[in-house]
Parts: structure tokens; C-alpha cells; sequence
């Protein structure tokens, strides 16, 4: 036999499975898409090619790290003599030697200039640089650049490329932040 009681506490059940179900739908989140994470690159190799704007001869430095960053051998660094007195426009080439065929990062830099600066800092016979690439804000990422030397004697010009650095910033790794996915110095002789 049914009663009374039965009853009432049967609704009462339906009650609080219904209002549980409504109150756990009404707090979900409605975007379930996780937030996609942009890894750092892979970067083995860094290849600054440097040809004098009066024309001439172009010069290549290149840092070769295969075991990358974080492996145990130091990167095998070549570089080649720069002239004096002379402007030269700079082209910055990345590459992960780590895939086969080798992945070319310099795209990925290139599509996300907003959130990529490289900075030039310079010694010795190396009077300084410029950018000469922006990006969609009209910012500095540094792809692409000049170079001008002074009188003869040793230089040297330090490349680093920042991920998600501050933009505008002073021209400075200290000012922009970010996280450093490359960094190398080149020991030259301008002659």
C-alpha cells in the first residue's frame, strides 16, 4: 500500500535529483575549449646573412646547436670577416635541425611578429643597428635589420629573440621581458 509518507518522499527525491541536475547545468562553464598553449620553438640553428648595401660580397654567421638549448655540447659557431666602414642589411634565418627535413621557424616568427622581437646588441667596430621589419602594430621584430660598422678592429654583435616580449618597449631585453628562445654572440673582426 501507498501512502502518504511514500508519496511526499518519493517527490521530495524527484525534487532534489531535478534541482541538482538544473544547478550543475546553470554553473557549467559553456566554453569546454581548453585555451590553446603556443610552445617555444625548437631552435638549432641561427643563420645571419649580412650583404653590403654598396653591393659586394655577402657575409654569413651561423650558430649550430644540435642537441639543442638545453643539451650538453656548446653550438658550433662560424663567422666570416666584416668590412669597414659599411652598412650592411641583415636577414635572419631560424631553423629546428632536430626534424627531418629541417622545420624553418622563421615562418613562425614572421606570422607571430607581434609576439616576437629580436635585439641586436653591439660592441667594438659595430657602430650599431636598425630594424627594417615591423609588425601588424608597427613594431620592431627584427627579421630583417642593418648593420654598420666602423673603423677596423674586433666586434661583436649579440642576437636575441624574445618570446612575447613587451611591445613598445625601450629597445632593450631588460625593458621588453619575455622569455628568451635564442640567444647568441658573434665574435668579429671588422677589417
Amino acid at each position: 500500500m501507498i501512502t502518504t509518507n511514500t508519496i511526499f518522499k518519493n517527490i521530495r527525491k524527484a525534487s532534489l535529483i531535478a534541482f541538482s541536475s538544473i544547478a550543475l547545468i546553470s554553473c557549467s562553464d559553456d566554453d569546454d575549449t581548453p585555451e590553446a598553449v603556443n610552445e617555444e620553438e625548437v631552435i638549432t640553428t641561427v643563420i645571419v646573412k649580412l650583404t653590403p648595401e654598396a653591393g659586394g660580397t655577402a657575409v654569413t654567421l651561423m650558430s649550430k646547436d644540435n642537441d639543442g638549448a638545453d643539451g650538453p655540447d656548446a653550438p658550433v659557431v662560424t663567422v666570416e670577416n666584416l668590412a669597414a666602414n659599411t652598412t650592411y642589411n641583415g636577414t635572419i634565418t631560424l631553423l629546428n635541425e632536430t626534424d627531418s627535413p629541417a622545420e624553418d621557424i622563421t615562418l613562425e616568427v614572421k606570422e607571430e611578429g607581434d609576439e616576437h622581437q629580436f635585439f641586436y646588441t653591439v660592441s667594438g667596430a659595430i657602430s650599431g643597428t636598425e630594424y627594417t621589419d615591423m609588425d601588424e602594430n608597427g613594431n620592431p621584430v627584427g627579421l630583417e635589420f642593418k648593420v654598420t660598422t666602423g673603423d677596423a678592429g674586433a666586434a661583436t654583435l649579440r642576437v636575441t629573440l624574445r618570446h612575447e616580449p613587451k611591445k613598445p618597449n625601450d629597445g632593450t631585453t631588460a625593458d621588453a621581458g619575455g622569455a628568451t628562445d635564442v640567444e647568441q654572440t658573434f665574435s668579429l673582426t671588422v677589417e
